[in-house]
This record gives structure tokens, C-alpha cells and sequence, in this order.
């Protein structure tokens, strides 16, 4: 499939909001769903909606096929070794605090420190502040260059003999900056410390080889990848995750229950208690499938092209002040602005009424927000479907928008 032929499978797209065509540049927080993907999630509901790995009646193979199709499906788009490393979550951030609060607590001690940088995330900062704080462990941060980069020196020094574990995020959901994980994990397997990696920026929108990152584990989340809500991958290594102990209890993650103990089926049922998400799976599963279709190559380098666009078009606006890597390459299709004189929000208020879709607001990154020296910002984010005309009609919006509040105010 081209990329030009992309934006015909959004039925969402074809509408119009507040009596303008609608542009969605908000695929940040979430994407938007292709035909095939909602193809895929009724097809389960009307034709084989059953639970998985119980029946062995036709629905409930067929349901247990599907199920563990996806699985298979996950492992080969980001090249796991084995699909037993593939666990099913509900998201991102029920990825990262399993790791923090399995992986974490059996092996943190008092004084022993957690590296991560002040870009990320509060799903992955959170669980490491309170893990930090229950077993008396050291948070440390890794500092930001100007343009909202990692310096590899700074990271060298940060993160020592002491450091048990470092969790980064692969790309900032404010500043676009796509970091170093291959060589950031390097630095953490010389100081005998595991890499934790928030992908829910970068599985979306490029290649992602897990064993060629080395990566211990590695989280994302359905929803920003045109799949559905509620879904969403931890890999972990097999050796790690066969040695973790499970967060949930009950269901089909049990091999035998006694009055007074019980065992925990083999990977990767120990991790998915209770019925699991399955129409969830089977939707991201078609999700791939789409995105298999156009190539992560060449979506990748659609979004460095319409993020250099983007960069040239609004930096002609006065006013504007723009956050992140200068350069398209250096950066996913997020850009993260502020419009002098005019609060984030008053921006994205005016923008909707335009039929524009953009973010405002601290990103759930609070702290990085003080790095920048701003409580909130705006945010467009571009993904597959989107043109260079709904950029330009960014740009108008954001004229009209400094122009109505120079005129009220």
C-alpha cells in the first residue's frame, strides 16, 4: 500500500467539525482506527465472541487461534525472539508498573538507584518514584541538552555501578526527540543494570527490533498505533520474566490451586490473569497487519517530511516559540509550541473551533515542563493519514488565532 492511499481507510476523517473538514493532529495521545481494524473487532463480536484457551468448542478455538495469532503477529513487529516474551497488558502504563512492581521490588535494595530523564512520561516516572520510595532506592535524572536531547557523556555519568535499572522513554511525547536506546543500553549493561523502554511514541511510527536494541523490556500500547483502546505489550526478556513473579492473581494465569498454595502456569499466561483483552489483541493484531501494509521505513520517513515541513511552516509564524530537536530527522511527528501572549489552551480552543485538533496542556509530563520553564503547552502530533494541507491549515489557524487576541486584548 502507498502512503498516499492511507487516508481513505479513516472513516473518521471524512467529516467535518464546527463547519470545517476536520484535522486530526492529536495522534499523540491517541490514534485514529482504519477499516481494517474495525473490521476485525466487529467480525469477533458478530461471528466468534468467546473466551480463550478454555472451550474446546468452535467458537472458543476459533476465538484461542485469533488470540494467540496476535501474539505471534506482536513478536515478529518488534522481532522477539520467542512469543512467550509477548504479554498482553491493558496499555503502556500497565507495562511499566509491572516491571516496577514485579522485577522492582524483588530486586532493589536500600541505596541502589533508578536512572531516567526529566522527558518522560508520568507512566513512566511514577512508578519508579514510588518503587524508589518503598525500598529507600535513589532517583536519579538524566539531564536535557538545550534542544531537549540526551547526551550520551551525561548518561555515562549518571548511570553507575549503583544503577540497577534505567527506563527512558524511545520518543518524547512533548518534544519529538528520539533517543539513543541501542547506545543507552549498552551504558546500562556496563554498569550491570537492566534497560526498561517506553515505546509508546516509536512503535507506531518506525522499526523496532527489540534484540537488536538489547533492550530488557519494552512497553507500548494498541491505541497509538490505529489499534484499539485497552490493549497493549510488555516484552520482557524470557530469563527475566520466567524469574518475575506475577502482579495479578486468578484465572487462567494459575496451573494448580491448593487450600494453602498455588503454582503459576508457564510464560506468558503467568501474566494475564483473569479473561484477557481478547477482541483487544485480535484488533491490534489487524492494526499490524495494516501497518505491515505501508512499511515502518516509509512511514517513518513520511513523518520526518511532513515534520520538516511542519518546522519550515511554523517558524514563519511571529510568536511562535517551538520545543525540541531543530531537526526533522532528529524527531517523530510531534511538534510542541507556545504562541506568545496567548495560554495553550486559548490556542487549541480557537484552533477547534477552526476544525483543528491539537493538544494543550503539561502532556503528563509535568516535570519536563519545568525544565522549559512553562506550566503548559500546545502540541501537534502527525501520524500516517495526515497531509502537508492540514499543516498549512495549522498555520491559518494559528494566524487567525494570534490575530483574534491581539484584536480582543
Amino acid at each position: 500500500m502507498q502512503i498516499s492511499e492511507v487516508r481513505q481507510y479513516f472513516p473518521i476523517l471524512d467529516q467535518e467539525v464546527n463547519g470545517h473538514p476536520l484535522v486530526y493532529l492529536d495522534s499523540a495521545a491517541t490514534s485514529q482506527k482504519p477499516v481494517p481494524v474495525i473490521e476485525a473487532l466487529e467480525q469477533y463480536y458478530r461471528e466468534y465472541n468467546a473466551n480463550v484457551h478454555r472451550g474446546v468448542h468452535t467458537l472458543g478455538m476459533r476465538a484461542t487461534g485469533q488470540y494467540e495469532g496476535a501474539r505471534e503477529k506482536v513478536r515478529q513487529f518488534i522481532n522477539a525472539a520467542q512469543a512467550e516474551e509477548i504479554i498482553f497488558t491493558r496499555g503502556t502504563t500497565t507495562s511499566l508498573n509491572t516491571v516496577a512492581a514485579s522485577f522492582g521490588r524483588a530486586n532493589l535494595q536500600e541505596g541502589d538507584e533508578i536512572v531516567i530523564t526529566y522527558m518522560e512520561h508520568h507512566s513512566n516516572l511514577i512508578p519508579w518514584q514510588q518503587l524508589a520510595k518503598e525500598k529507600k532506592a535513589v532517583l536519579k535524572y538524566i539531564t536535557l541538552q538545550a534542544d531537549g536531547t540526551i547526551d550520551l557523556d551525561d548518561a555515562r555519568k549518571t548511570i553507575t555501578a549503583n544503577t540497577k535499572i534505567v527506563s527512558i522513554m524511545h520518543v518524547s511525547n512533548v518534544l519529538g526527540t528520539i533517543n539513543p536506546i541501542k547506545e543507552l543500553t549498552a551504558i546500562a549493561h556496563q554498569n550491570g543494570a537492566i534497560m526498561v523502554v517506553d515505546g509508546a511514541q516509536s512503535a507506531p511510527h518506525m522499526k523496532i527490533d527489540v534484540q537488536a536494541l538489547d533492550c530488557d523490556f519494552f512497553a507500548f500500547s494498541a491505541h497509538k498505533m490505529c489499534g484499539p483502546t485497552g490493549i497493549g505489550v510488555l516484552y520482557g526478556k524470557k530469563d527475566l520474566l520466567e524469574n518475575m513473579e506475577p502482579v495479578e492473581f486468578g484465572g487462567e494465569m494459575i496451573d494448580f490451586v491448593g487450600l494453602h498454595e498455588s503454582t503459576w502456569k508457564e510464560l506468558p499466561w503467568k501474566f494475564e490473569a483473569g479473561t484477557p483483552i481478547i477482541a483487544g489483541a485480535i484488533g491490534l493484531g489487524a492494526a499490524i497487519d495494516f501497518l505491515n501494509e505501508i512499511g515502518p521505513d516509509e512511514i517513518l520517513a513520511y513523518e520526518h517530511r511532513l515534520a520538516a515541513y511542519a518546522l519550515e511552516k511554523l517558524s514563519s509564524v511571529e510568536g511562535l516559540t517551538m520545543y525540541g530537536p531543530e531537526k526533522a530527522e532528529q524527531r517523530a511527528g510531534v511538534i510542541t509550541f507556545n504562541v506568545e501572549k496567548v495560554h495553550p489552551h486559548d490556542v487549541a480552543t480557537v484552533l477547534d473551533a477552526e476544525g483543528i485538533a491539537i493538544r494543550a496542556g503539561h502532556h503528563c509530563c509535568q516535570p519536563l515542563m519545568k525544565c522549559l520553564q512553562v506550566s503548559a503547552t500546545a502540541r501537534a502530533s502527525f501520524y500516517l493519514y495526515n497531509t502537508e494541507q492540514d499543516i498549512d491549515r495549522l498555520v491559518a489557524g494559528l494566524v487567525k488565532t494570534k490575530e483574534y487576541f491581539t484584536n480582543v486584548f
